[in-house]
C-alpha cells in the first residue's frame, strides 16, 4: 500500500495549528511564574476549564477504546463512559471544593500535609509510572493506527505526535496546554460528527444483524469482573493530577465544582459517535468494502476497528478527517499526562524534598527539564516496549488500589496518619501483586474464590484490595495516635518523626477529633502550598466582595 499523501498534508496542517495555537498561548503567559506554568496563574475560566477537562478525559484511548469494547463486548461492558461521568461527578462534588479551597499547588500537596515530605512523597511513584505507562500507550496506539491507515512508519508518526505536545507544553505549561484542548476537543467533536453518519449508513453495514448482541451481557461468573472494572474507571479516574491540576486552577471553588460536573456530562455525550461507528465496524461485510485483511476481524484488527471504519466505511476526505480526530485524541492525553508529572516532581519532590530553598525561575526551568524527561521516557517507551498497554493497565488499577483510599483518608478522615498510609500502602500493593496481571505475564500467587486456569480471577481483586488500604490506613492510624499521644511507647518509636522531632505536622482537620485530640506540641512550619492556600483564599474573599459590592451597587 502507497503512502496516503493527502492524508499526511493533512495530518501535517493540524500539527502545525496545535503547535501555533501552543505557542500563541505560552506567549500570552507572559512572565514565566511557576504559579502561571503550573496553574496559569490560577485564572482559568469556566469554558476553557470545561474543554480542557473534558480532553484531558476524552483522549485517544477513550475514542478508541469505547469503539472496540462496543464491537467486542457488547455496551454493558463499555464502562469507561459512565465510569468516567460518575467519577467526575464524584470528584467536582466532594473533591473538587475541598482541593481549591485549601489552594494546593497539586493534589499530593495534602499528602505531604498529613504524611510527611518522606511519606507523601513515596504515594507519587504509582501516578509517575502510571502517567508515563499511559503516555507511552497512546502514543504507541497512534503510531500503529497511522501506519495502518496511512502506510507512514511507526517511529515517525510517534517521535512527531511527541515532539509537538511537549513542545507547546515546554513554552507555555498549563495555558498552552488548556488553549491547544479546547482546539483539539472541538476537532474531536466536529470530526466524529461528521464521520459517524457516514460510517453508520454505509451499504455494507447493516446493523439490524447484530440483533441483540451489541447490548452484551454479563454472565454470573463474571459479575466479580464487572464491579472490579467500574471501580476503576469511576474511583480510579479520580486521583489523576491531570484532573486536579484543572481543578486548581480554576478562579474560584463554585467555578471548580461546575467544570467537573459539566464535564462529566460532556464526556459521555463524546463517548456517542465512537460507539456507533464501533457498532457499525462490528455490523459491517468486510468482504463488501476495500478491507484487504482477514475476514471477519481477527481479535487484534479489532483494536482498530474504529480507524479501519474511518478507512473504509466512509469517504477518503471523511477519513482523513477522523484520523487528524484521533492524532487531536491522542495529543490531548499525552500533553495533559506529561505536565502533570512535571508538576508532581518539581513541586512535591524538587521543591518540598530536595531543595526547599529553589528560587521561582529554578522551579520553572526544573519543570521544563522534567517534561522533556517525561516526554522523552514515554516515547522511547512507545517505540521499544511491546507491552506498554499491560503496564499502564496495571498502574491504572493501582491509582484505584492505592491512591483512591489514600487521598480520600488525607482529605475527608482526621485520624489519618503517616503510619496507617505507609501500611494502606504496602497491603494493597502486596495484594494487587499476588492476585496477577495476564496483561504483563504475572502469574497469581493469591487465588481468590471463583479462580479458574480458563478465567483467571473472578473475583473483583481491585476492589478488596483498595477496601484493604482503607481498613489499614484506618486501624493503624488509630492505634498509633493512641500509643504516641498517650505515651503508650517511646518518642524514640516514632521512626517516621510525625508526632516527634521536626517533620510533626497539624493534619488538614484541626477539629479536635480523636485523632487530633489537640496534643501535637510541635511548632506547625506552614509549607509553600499552604501559603498559596493563604493567597487563593483571599483571592476568592476579595472576588466574592467584589460580586456583592456589584450587586448593591445595582440595587
Amino acid at each position: 500500500m502507497a503512502v496516503n499523501i493527502p492524508g499526511v498534508i493533512s495530518i501535517v496542517i493540524f500539527y502545525l495549528i496545535i503547535l501555533a495555537v501552543g505557542v500563541w498561548a505560552g506567549r500570552r503567559t507572559g512572565k514565566a511564574s511557576s504559579n502561571e506554568v503550573f496553574l496559569a496563574g490560577r485564572n482559568m475560566g469556566l469554558v476553557v476549564t470545561l474543554f480542557t477537562m473534558t480532553a484531558t478525559m476524552v483522549g485517544g484511548g477513550f475514542i478508541n477504546g469505547t469503539a472496540e469494547i462496543i464491537a467486542r463486548s457488547g455496551l454493558v461492558w463499555t464502562q469507561a463512559p459512565v465510569g468516567y461521568c460518575v467519577g467526575m461527578f464524584i470528584g467536582g462534588m466532594f473533591f473538587a471544593p475541598k482541593m481549591r479551597r485549601a489552594g494546593y499547588v497539586t493534589m499530593f500537596d495534602p499528602f505531604q500535609e498529613v504524611y510527611g515530605v518522606r511519606v507523601g512523597g513515596l504515594m507519587c511513584l504509582p501516578h509517575f509510572m502510571g502517567d508515563v505507562f499511559w503516555t507511552a500507550a497512546v502514543l504507541s496506539a497512534l503510531g500503529s493506527t497511522i501506519s495502518i491507515i496511512m502506510d507512514l512508519n511507526n517511529t515517525l508518526s510517534i517521535v512527531l505526535s511527541a515532539v509537538i505536545a511537549v513542545g507547546y507544553t515546554f513554552l507555555g505549561g498549563l495555558r498552552s496546554v488548556a488553549y491547544t484542548d479546547v482546539i483539539q476537543l472541538l476537532c474531536i467533536g466536529v470530526g466524529l460528527s461528521i464521520a459517524c453518519p457516514f460510517t453508520v449508513r454505509n451499504p455494507a453495514v447493516e446493523l439490524s444483524s447484530l440483533g441483540t448482541d451489541w447490548l452484551g451481557t454479563v454472565r454470573s461468573k463474571d459479575i466479580g469482573v464487572f464491579i472490579d472494572y467500574y471501580g476503576v474507571v469511576a474511583l480510579g479516574g479520580i486521583p489523576w493530577q491531570a484532573y486536579f491540576q484543572r481543578i486548581l486552577a480554576c478562579r474560584s471553588v463554585s467555578m471548580a465544582r461546575l467544570s467537573s460536573c459539566f464535564a462529566a456530562v460532556m464526556c459521555l455525550m463524546f463517548a456517542i459517535p465512537p460507539a456507533l461507528m464501533g457498532l457499525a465496524g462490528a455490523a459491517a461485510d468486510w468482504n463488501a468494502t476495500g478491507y484487504p485483511g482477514e475476514v471477519p476481524l481477527s481479535s487484534e484488527s479489532l483494536s482498530y476497528i474504529l480507524p479501519l471504519s474511518l478507512q473504509y466505511l466512509s469517504p477518503t476526505p471523511v477519513a482523513i478527517i477522523g484520523i487528524g480526530t484521533l492524532s487531536a485524541a491522542v495529543m490531548s492525553s499525552a500533553d495533559s499526562s506529561v505536565l502533570a508529572s512535571a508538576t508532581v516532581f518539581t513541586n512535591n519532590l524538587y521543591r518540598n524534598a530536595i531543595r526547599p530553598q529553589a528560587t521561582d525561575r529554578e522551579m520553572v526551568w526544573v519543570l521544563r527539564i522534567a517534561i522533556l524527561v517525561a516526554g522523552v521516557l514515554a516515547t522511547v517507551m512507545a517505540i521499544s516496549v511491546s507491552s506498554v498497554y499491560g503496564l499502564y493497565v496495571m498502574c491504572s488499577d493501582l491509582m484505584y488500589v492505592i491512591l483512591f483510599p489514600q487521598f480520600t483518608c488525607v482529605i475527608f478522615l482526621p485520624s489519618a496518619n503517616a503510619y496507617g498510609g505507609l501500611s494502606g500502602f504496602l497491603v494493597s500493593l502486596v495484594l494487587r501483586l499476588l492476585s496477577g496481571e495476564p496483561l504483563i505475564g504475572l502469574r497469581p500467587l493469591l487465588k481468590f474464590p471463583f479462580y479458574n486456569d480458563v478465567d483467571g480471577q473472578l473475583f473483583p481483586v481491585r476492589t478488596v484490595a483498595m477496601l484493604s488500604s482503607f481498613a489499614a490506613i484506618i486501624l493503624v492510624s488509630m492505634l498509633t495516635n493512641a500509643a504516641f499521644r498517650r505515651h503508650w511507647v517511646p518518642n524514640s518509636w516514632d521512626i517516621l518523626k510525625r508526632f516527634t522531632g521536626e517533620e510533626s505536622r497539624k493534619t488538614l482537620h484541626d477539629d479536635g477529633g480523636e485523632g487530633c485530640n489537640g496534643a501535637v506540641e510541635a511548632e506547625v512550619e506552614l509549607s509553600h502550598g499552604s501559603l498559596l492556600g493563604k493567597e487563593a483564599q483571599l483571592h476568592d474573599e476579595r472576588h466574592e466582595m467584589g460580586e456583592k459590592t456589584k450587586l448593591r451597587g445595582s440595587e
